[in-house]
């Protein structure tokens, strides 16, 4: 249940609330961390403010939810789950696209080898948002990769069970019309390209390949200049499941040559995203870790370890080529 919202200005807050039906709005997120009554926030500011308002709520004794990216590099990385672990509150990134039916249903039909060994990975996803400043502006956090790109990045993850790469190469363009070159020596794609150095532009598009053991390899683009298919493959030895459109939030599936639909529930107002109301597993999810007593999910626990933190930070190496 929503018991309260909170935003930089009341009004915002109180207009929000009454299109929502939501007992109480706050000026402030200061108000809303003083609130007794409210158990577990929802952190949806846009990427810099993540660390901030986080760190606020989880020094209140607030357990959270936070929009991903989680944060905008390895030093902001490692304070947050320091926070939460010295506070005893749960923290997970709002990676929803885990949670829904389809995305389930493909770890289990991975789990049971329905399409054999996996040997390529490809998602993709691109939509049109240079006129949305906070997807391209360096203060905002834009970038194709914090803001899309993450859901390829987190889909070949999911797909590969954490499992770190063995070799990564990939390349961008700035929105400055600068080229990108960055080679990568460490073996964790996602703490090497959300690196401070990687920041220092701001990427229009970029393209990463992923090569694993046993010569198992992944790739993915992403972009805010153009619109994408937007759909993901994984491809087996016996077999191939595909993800026709919204690899970030999907409810169809096409597993050798069958397709299955995991329609999401019908919103009762209209949405400002597509297939939004699939919010409610990630909602769902937080709830059952709560009741187990969870304090990092396990989707925190592999990637955003604080001693992974510290030496991912230490050892990272970028090369930046305009």
């Amino acid at each position: 249940m929503i018991v309260a919202v909170a935003a930089r200005k009341l009004q915002d807050a109180q207009e929000f609330a009454k299109k929502h039906s939501i007992p109480q709005a706050y000026g402030s997120y200061e108000e809303l961390a003083r609130d007794p009554e409210i158990e577990v926030v929802y952190v949806g500011v846009i990427h810099p403010y993540h660390l901030p308002i986080c760190t606020l709520f989880m020094k209140a004794q607030k357990n959270v939810l936070c929009e991903k990216p989680l944060a905008m590099n390895l030093r902001e990385v490692g304070e947050m789950v320091a926070t939460a672990k010295m506070n005893n509150v749960f923290l997970m990134e709002a990676l929803w696209t885990r949670f829904f039916p389809a995305s389930l249903e493909i770890g289990r039909l991975l789990s049971q080898g329905e399409v054999g060994e996996v040997k390529m990975v490809r998602a993709d996803f691109g939509a049109a948002l240079m006129s949305i400043p906070r997807a391209v502006q360096k203060e905002l956090g834009g970038g194709a990769l914090l803001d899309i790109g993450i859901y390829a990045l987190q889909f070949i993850c999911m797909v590969f069970n954490g499992e770190k790469p063995e070799c990564i190469q990939a390349t961008g363009v700035c929105l400055d019309t600068g080229v990108i070159s960055v080679p990568l020596r460490i073996p964790d794609v996602l703490f090497q390209l959300l690196s401070p150095q990687w920041l220092a532009c701001v990427d229009e598009c970029m393209v990463v390949t992923l090569k694993f053991s046993r010569n198992r390899m992944a790739v993915f683009t992403c972009s805010v200049a153009v619109d994408f298919p937007n759909d993901a493959v994984i491809v087996g030895t016996n077999g191939t499941i595909r993800v026709p459109e919204h690899m970030w939030c999907p409810t169809s599936l096409v597993v050798n040559g069958k397709e299955t639909q995991y329609p999401v529930p019908e919103p009762y107002l209209p949405l400002n995203f597509i297939n939004s109301t699939g919010m409610c597993y990630e909602a769902e999810e937080v709830r059952q870790c709560l009741l187990k007593g969870t304090s990092l999910h396990s989707l925190m626990l592999g990637f955003w370890d604080q001693n992974t933190v510290t030496t991912m930070q230490n050892l990272a190496t970028m090369t930046v080529v305009l």
